[in-house]
């Protein structure tokens, strides 16, 4: 079996694949200043030992930022193996 990607900046379609993984909407702390969230990442707190670099914020201002830094998501549903998979990045849209 073969793993593919998908790029998306529906906000549904990227909350949804978030949460059916466990994900929360996150910034790495100290990358932003006064309202600004800084840099947008997906965090998996199940599966890190890293939670004291991410600080969750609500969707809400997690697509405002995705939006005004005009991102895509890019993901995968699926490794290799059909193992569920939580790759992910943030990319520059490409407008169509």
């Amino acid at each position: 079996m073969s793993s593919s990607s998908e790029t998306t900046h529906d906000h549904k379609k990227i909350q949804e694949w978030a949460e059916a993984r466990g994900g929360v909407p996150a910034s790495v702390k100290n990358t932003g200043r006064g309202d600004d969230e800084g840099v947008l990442r997906i965090h998996f707190p199940d599966h890190s030992d890293n939670d004291d670099r991410f600080e969750q914020i609500e969707w809400e201002d997690f697509f405002e930022k995705f939006e005004e830094k005009k991102l895509d998501f890019l993901y995968q549903d699926k490794k290799a193996d059909g193992e569920v998979s939580t790759f992910h990045k943030f990319v520059a849209r490409q407008d169509k």
